[in-house]
Formats: structure tokens, C-alpha cells, sequence
């Protein structure tokens, strides 16, 4: 007799189905009802516009409503082709409508969906090598014995991984090195959890060239990748130092008093030495020579997107220097994918070999990059009915008086619930940025600003929710409880919260 089966009578009778537990839809269904939704509202929302200047921003007072001039039938022809002229759609100057085969400029978010496949190609290119796995690893391994060194050394490499290029889920794979050697060194296993889940997401909170919170957002608010990194980066050094900090003070506590704990210690933990957490190999020639060409890869990335003459003199109009490159996403897609090869060659790998990753990496990456594509169809569904500027008036009017300090702490806090309706960072900032970028044109503050103000939303939320595989896959890899991890993490949460209010308003009176 099968499992789940049992016999009444000598009748084989299956058992009561089990109620099937609600698990929260992915990014692309959270955006599909989204579409919907934005489309049947579209029906109720009145059509207006404000007037454009030269640039194409709105003039603050101009709004007035306007016809949108659609039919039933152009309405359902936008919402079939959403996700296409989230793609590629082109906007026409004339009109300003958006439709695959106008005349115009591009709208749609194509130059961003082949940045993702690229950096995706590159990152599982040098994953596939073994280098940058083996060299964290071998940090930790000589940080054995010396504890809040090594918390200190995996937290601040996480985070400068996390701040440069998203480094989040691939952490789930360093749990089964981490949390034995935080064991042999007397702490427990909610350290090796605060290590890997704070260093890498307080680098993601504080990102400052991470092509998938920070460049997307960027792209959606019209301005360069590096426009506000000297902020960006103040807010990692210090956020990093205050997270290090505090991670580090709790080991101490429960290494002097393991009663302590907040996550208490499984059979055997206490038993565990230095030896158990075992041996890692050596970096071969290959291992390094891999490591600086990546490292080299995000300098020179960082290089040719930082507008140099306004970073260094503080003059947003400031001539640009000679030197600066002002790359975009077309030419960083390019940089990556041509990166790809050259470590593929570095780590020879071979032809077939390196062919099939970089497909591979793509592959991996189609899903965020979707997601980009459906986000920016809503937007476009919003553009076709005239009903963008009218959402962005509504909020005018809420936001209008206030300083531009407290406009970027209510960019941060209206984010907030953005960011747990849509895990995703990539879809929520290709959502939210048209409507928040002109709200800092109104409130005379930098665009940047607005950027730096979402992006630490979406980052907060992404250290504690129970929606994001990271915080969950990593309390599950390491054996500690949900509700013990929200013990540990609610006070540091708290500080940051302040800390990002008074970095953004800081900002914002600044530009």
C-alpha cells in the first residue's frame, strides 16, 4: 500500500488532502497583476499632463487635464502589448505615445534587459571559475583564529561585493564554511547568520554601483549610474562600520556568555574546533589572476560612469574633464560581456566550455531581466492614458511645502511597502522611479538623491522580510529560527532607519 493510503474495511481509502500553505507570488506574477490593475484604473483615472521644458522634465504648476484621446479598442491593444514596448517601445515626439513601430526615441528599457544578461554572463563566468569562492574561503580559513577579524573580514568583502555588484543569493553557499569556523571560535550560529546576511545586505542597502538597484533605478530616472556615488558611498562606509560594529559586539557577548545566545546551540556545536571547519585549498595562479581582472572589471566600471567634474567640485553643470568616459548601459553591456570572455580565457577554460556558461549566466539572469521589461510596460500603460502626470500631481500635492530634507526622508518611507509588495528590486525601481524622479525636480532636489532614498528602502525591507530567499535560505541553511533572527535584527534595523533618514535629508540640503 502506498503512503497516504489507509485501509477501512479492507477498502484502501486515501487520506484528507492537506491544506496547501500560501506562498507569496513571484515578481513576474506580483507585475502581471500589476499591469492589470494599473490598466483597469487607467478607466477611472482622469488624463492630464504638465508642461515639459527643455529637458523634458515637468514644469512644477503647469498641470491641466487633457483628453487621452483612446479608444476601448487602443486600450486592450496597450495592455497586450505592454511587456513589447516594455521592451523596445519607442516614443513618438509628437504625441508622446508609446508603440513598437513609432518614429521617436526609445522608451523602452532594452539597453537595461541586455546590461542584466551581460553582467549575468560575467558573474556566473567568474562563479564558474572557482576563484572568487576559493578566495573568500581562504580569507576566512587564515582569519581562523582570530575571531572578530574574521567577522569583520567576510562582512566587509560581502558588502563591498554586495555594494558593487548585488551580491546577495550567492551567499547562500558560503553557510556550510561560515557557520563551523564561528562555532570552533566559541560563538554561535546567529553570528555566522548576522556575518553573511548583514555584510552582503548592508552592501546592497548602501549600493553604490550595483547594476540592479542603483543603475536600473538610474536608468528609470533618467540620469547617470554615477550621479550621487560620493553619498552613496559616505552611507556604505558608514552603515558597513556601524553593521560590522554591532554583529561583532554580539559575538563577544556570547563568547563570554554563551547563555546568551539568542539562537542557542544544536547538539554538538559546543564540541566543534578549528579543525572541523576544514582545510580550504589554495589559490592557484589562475585563482588570482582571475580575482584581479575582476577586480578590475568593477574599477574600471566605476570609472567610466562617474561624472568626474561634478563629483570632484560639487557643480552639477560643472564641464566635463577629458578623461570621463559618461558610459551608459549599452556601453557597460558590452564592457561585461567582452569581461566574460577575457576571464573565460584567463581561467582557460576552453571554447565549448565558456560558450555554454556565458548562455548559462544569461540564461540564469532572463528572470530580473523580465521582470525590468514588465515593470516598464506598466509605465507605459500609464504614458498611453495620460494618467502618469496626474498620479504625479496627486503626489505634488502631498509632498508640496515640505523641505527638501523631509521630501527625501518621505521618498524613503512612502518606499517601504513598495518594497514588500515588489520583492523585487529591478521591477520596483523601473515601477517607481517616473513617478519619483520629477517629484525631486519639483522639491529642488537631485534626482540622485531620490535614488540613494529607494534604494536603502528596498534595502532595509530585504534585510528582515520572510519574502526574500536570502533571509530565509539563510536561516534555514544555518539552523536558526525566523523569529530568533528578528530578535537579533530589530535593534540594528532601528539604527539604520535613522541613519538613512538623516543620510538622505543630508542630500537633499546639500544639492
Amino acid at each position: 500500500m502506498s503512503a497516504g493510503e489507509t485501509s477501512v474495511g479492507g477498502e484502501p481509502t486515501e487520506e484528507p488532502s492537506k491544506k496547501r500553505k500560501f506562498t507569496f507570488p513571484s515578481a513576474l506574477t506580483v507585475l502581471a497583476i500589476v499591469t492589470v490593475a494599473v490598466w483597469l484604473l487607467a478607466f477611472l483615472i482622469p488624463s492630464g499632463q504638465y508642461d515639459r521644458n527643455d529637458s523634458g522634465a515637468p514644469v512644477q504648476g503647469t498641470y491641466h487635464r487633457v483628453d487621452s484621446g483612446q479608444s476601448f479598442v487602443d486600450r486592450l491593444n496597450d495592455l497586450f502589448l505592454s511587456p513589447v514596448n516594455g521592451l523596445y517601445g519607442i516614443q513618438d515626439e509628437k504625441t508622446s505615445l508609446v508603440a513598437p513601430d513609432n518614429v521617436g526615441s526609445l522608451y523602452g528599457s532594452a539597453g537595461v534587459f541586455l546590461f542584466v544578461l551581460a553582467i549575468g554572463a560575467f558573474i556566473t563566468v567568474v562563479f564558474a571559475t572557482g576563484a572568487l569562492d576559493r578566495g573568500i574561503g581562504r580569507l576566512a580559513h587564515r582569519l581562523r583564529e582570530r575571531g572578530a577579524l574574521l567577522i569583520a573580514g567576510v562582512m566587509v568583502v560581502f558588502s563591498v561585493l554586495g555594494t558593487v555588484e548585488g551580491f546577495a543569493e550567492e551567499t547562500l553557499g558560503f553557510y556550510g564554511l561560515i557557520v563551523p569556523l564561528m562555532l570552533a571560535l566559541g560563538y554561535d550560529r546567529m553570528t555566522a547568520v548576522g556575518a553573511i546576511i548583514l555584510g552582503a545586505g548592508v552592501g546592497v542597502l548602501c549600493s553604490t554601483v550595483n547594476p540592479f538597484a542603483t543603475g536600473v533605478a538610474s536608468s528609470a530616472a533618467d540620469i547617470s549610474l554615477g550621479d550621487g556615488i560620493v553619498l552613496r558611498f559616505a552611507m556604505w562606509c558608514v552603515l558597513t562600520g556601524v553593521t560590522v560594529a554591532y554583529v561583532i559586539r554580539y559575538a563577544k557577548r556570547v563568547r563570554r556568555d554563551p547563555g546568551r545566545s539568542l539562537s542557542g546551540f544544536l547538539p554538538g556545536d559546543r564540541e566543534q574546533s578549528a579543525a572541523d571547519a576544514g582545510e580550504v585549498p589554495e589559490l592557484t595562479g589562475l585563482h588570482k589572476a582571475v580575482l584581479v581582472v575582476t577586480a578590475l572589471v568593477f574599477t574600471f566600471m566605476i570609472f567610466s560612469v562617474v561624472p568626474w567634474s561634478s563629483a570632484l567640485t560639487g557643480k552639477a553643470d560643472a564641464r566635463p574633464y577629458g578623461f570621463e568616459l559618461g558610459w551608459s548601459f549599452p556601453q557597460l553591456a558590452a564592457l561585461f560581456l567582452c569581461a566574460a570572455v577575457l576571464v573565460g580565457l584567463v581561467a582557460r577554460m576552453g571554447e565549448q566550455k565558456l560558450s555554454s556558461t556565458v548562455i548559462q549566466g544569461a540564461a540564469d539572469f532572463v528572470s530580473p531581466a523580465l521582470v525590468i521589461l514588465l515593470a516598464r510596460g506598466v509605465t507605459t500603460i500609464m504614458n498611453n492614458s495620460k494618467i502618469t502626470d496626474t498620479v504625479l500631481h496627486s503626489i505634488e500635492g502631498v509632498v508640496k511645502g515640505t523641505s527638501s530634507g523631509l521630501f527625501a526622508v518621505i521618498v524613503f518611507l512612502v518606499n517601504l511597502p513598495l518594497a514588500f509588495l515588489i520583492p523585487s528590486t529591478s521591477g520596483h525601481a523601473t515601477l517607481a522611479m517616473p513617478i519619483l524622479a520629477p517629484l525631486a525636480d519639483f522639491a529642488g532636489v537631485s534626482r540622485a538623491v531620490v535614488v540613494t532614498a529607494w534604494q536603502s528602502a528596498s534595502g532595509w525591507m530585504n534585510l528582515w522580510v520572510p519574502t526574500t530567499a536570502v533571509t530565509i535560505g539563510g536561516v534555514a541553511l544555518a539552523k536558526v529560527g525566523y523569529d530568533k533572527y528578528l530578535r537579533f535584527v530589530w535593534p540594528l534595523l532601528v539604527v539604520l532607519a535613522v541613519l538613512i533618514c538623516v543620510f538622505v535629508a543630508l542630500g537633499a540640503a546639500l544639492t
